[in-house]
C-alpha cells in the first residue's frame, strides 16, 4: 500500500509487524465515521510486507464507542446502509488474512468492543470495562456484536449485558473470553507485540486458513465442516512450508516461516 495517513489512527511498521494506534485520547478513542473509513481504507490494502497487526490507543481507554457527539439522525435505509458499511469494515478485518492483535485498556465499550471483537487475539489490563450500552439509550448495536459478541460469551449473556447496561470488568472478560491473555497495568502493548511476534513465524497460508476457515466452520454442519477441515489440511500441508515445517520437527529444530 501506499503511505497510510489518518486523522485518528496513527500507523507505523516495526519489522513485520503492522502498528495502529488509536489517537484520539481526548474523546476516550471514541468511534465516528472518518474512523471507520480509515479502518475500511487501511484493512482493504495492508502493507504488503506486514505479516501481523497489532493495534493500541493512546490515553486512557482503549475505545469508549460511539462518538455520540457527532450522532447524526438517519433515516431507517441510511442507519442501515451506515451499519453495513462496519459490517464489511470488520469482515475485511476478521477475514482478510492478516492476523491482527489487540491491546486493550480502560473503557472497550460499545463500539470499541464490536471493534475489538474483530481481532484474533485480544490482551487485556486490569483497567479494562467492557459494556454495552446502546439498549439503554433507545438504540441497538449495529456493528457486528450480535455475531461477534454474542459468538464469545454466548446470547444470553449479551441480552442481559444490554437489558442491563451493566458493565463487565477485566477478570470477567477474561473468564468469558472476551480477552484472552490478561497481564498487569500497562503491559497489553508489550505482550501483544510478543504474541505478534509469535505468530509472525508461522508460515503464511497456514496462518490465513486458520482465519478464514475456524470461524466458517462453527457456522456449519458437521459433514460440511469436516469436508472444509480436509480442504484445508491438505492445501496447507502441500506447501513448500509444511514439507520445510516436517523436516524442522524430525531434525528437532526450531523454525520461523518469516526469516
Amino acid at each position: 500500500m501506499s503511505a497510510f495517513s489518518s486523522t485518528f489512527l496513527d500507523f507505523e511498521m516495526r519489522d513485520r509487524i503492522a502498528v495502529l494506534t488509536l489517537n484520539r485520547p481526548e474523546k476516550r478513542n471514541a468511534v465516528n465515521d472518518t474512523l471507520i473509513q480509515d479502518l475500511h481504507r487501511f484493512f482493504s490494502d495492508p502493507p504488503k510486507d506486514a505479516l501481523v497487526g497489532v493495534v493500541r490507543a493512546n490515553g486512557d481507554h482503549f475505545c469508549a464507542g460511539l462518538d455520540l457527539s457527532e450522532h447524526k439522525e438517519r433515516d431507517v435505509d441510511e442507519a442501515f446502509e451506515h451499519s453495513r458499511y462496519w459490517h464489511r469494515t470488520f469482515d475485511l478485518i476478521q477475514y482478510g488474512g492478516l492476523p491482527f492483535v489487540a491491546a486493550m485498556h480502560g473503557a472497550v465499550m460499545g463500539g470499541g468492543l464490536e471493534f475489538a471483537a474483530t481481532a484474533h487475539v485480544r490482551v487485556a489490563e486490569p483497567s479494562t470495562i467492557y459494556q454495552l450500552p446502546e439498549g439503554r439509550r433507545g438504540i441497538y448495536v449495529g456493528g457486528g456484536a450480535s455475531i461477534r459478541v454474542a459468538r464469545v460469551i454466548g446470547p444470553g449473556r449479551m441480552t442481559e449485558m444490554m437489558l442491563t447496561g451493566r458493565r463487565m470488568n477485566a477478570e470477567e472478560g477474561q473468564q468469558l473470553g472476551l480477552s484472552h491473555h490478561l497481564v498487569g497495568e500497562g503491559e497489553a502493548f508489550d505482550k501483544a507485540m510478543e504474541l505478534a511476534e509469535t505468530i509472525a513465524g508461522n508460515a503464511p497460508l497456514a496462518n490465513k486458513m486458520m482465519l478464514n476457515t475456524i470461524q466458517r466452520i462453527d457456522r456449519m454442519g458437521e459433514s460440511e465442516g469436516y469436508f472444509v477441515e480436509s480442504l484445508a489440511s491438505a492445501l496447507t500441508q502441500a506447501s513448500d512450508d509444511a514439507r520445510e515445517g516436517m523436516r524442522a520437527f524430525l531434525e528437532k529444530r526450531d523454525i520461523r516461516f518469516d526469516k
